[in-house]
């Protein structure tokens, strides 16, 4: 693997967010869901999604949904991820869904076992963009939730920003996207970092340089271990999972 998503705890994040967003634009946001589905509720739960899909395009819903199947980790989850919007946009969203929202209740909650929700936000800082731009269909998500104070959040930013200087300053040919987990829950990660592949291959590929020989580079053996050991000390928790996009439930309008 190519070691995007920071390893920050070892030896060695949704998602289809827009580009950074320009300093003085209004803040845009996503909202995530991810299902969890029990194995015999699966076929039903994914006829009701579609058929919630038709619901919303029967009533002319203009917002996009991209859907995502989890393909490690629990593979019966699926998440749904808005594009980029303004806060008064799910105004909007929610008035237009409204419509579809017996739909969504009868064909497709009773075969819900749990279902999560966020507010999601691109840290432009965080991030490291490449020409190649964000592309392909597999992502690697890994979540950080990290030790309850402001302090550890801030030295976490201030580090992960540190870091996407170095792969700016080196060039380093690995994208990925950092973003913040807004409105979660306790349970909930405080940063996601993706990154994507178009396939297996790729995704498996390791980097070269590592991320962690990349920014050694830039900063030296000494920094460099210091940032990682700062990282861990923040970081009560970081986890990984593979997604893919899914064109069958994606909702787009207009199709």
């Amino acid at each position: 693997m190519k070691g995007i998503a920071l390893s920050v705890l070892s030896a060695g994040l949704l998602l289809a967010m827009g580009g950074a967003a320009a300093a003085d634009a209004p803040a845009k946001v996503s909202r995530i869901y991810t299902d969890t589905v029990a194995p015999a509720s699966q076929q039903a739960y994914l006829a009701g999604i579609k058929s919630y899909n038709k619901c919303l395009a029967e009533h002319g819903f203009k917002f996009t949904w991209t859907a995502l199947t989890h393909e490690t980790g629990d593979v019966y989850a699926y998440s749904y991820v808005s594009d980029p919007v303004s806060w008064a946009d799910f105004d909007a969203m929610r008035t237009q869904g409204k419509a579809c929202d017996a739909t969504f209740q009868q064909q497709v909650n009773p075969h819900l076992k749990s279902e999560f929700s966020a507010f999601i936000q691109e840290e432009a800082e965080m991030s490291h963009t490449t020409p190649k731009g964000m592309s392909g269909d597999l992502m690697e998500i890994t979540y950080f939730k990290l030790k309850h104070g402001y302090m550890h959040n801030k030295t976490f930013a201030d580090m992960a920003k540190k870091i996407a200087a170095a792969a700016a300053k080196s060039k380093w040919a690995y994208p990925y996207r950092f973003v913040r987990v807004i409105d979660g829950g306790a349970d909930a990660p405080d940063f996601m970092v993706v990154s994507y592949a178009s396939s297996w291959a790729e995704l498996g590929a390791d980097a070269n340089p590592s991320l962690w020989k990349m920014v050694e580079g830039v900063y030296g053996k000494d920094a460099t271990t210091d940032l990682r050991k700062t990282l861990s000390e923040v970081t009560e928790m970081n986890a990984s999972h593979i997604d893919r996009r899914d064109a069958e439930l994606t909702y787009t309008p207009g199709h």
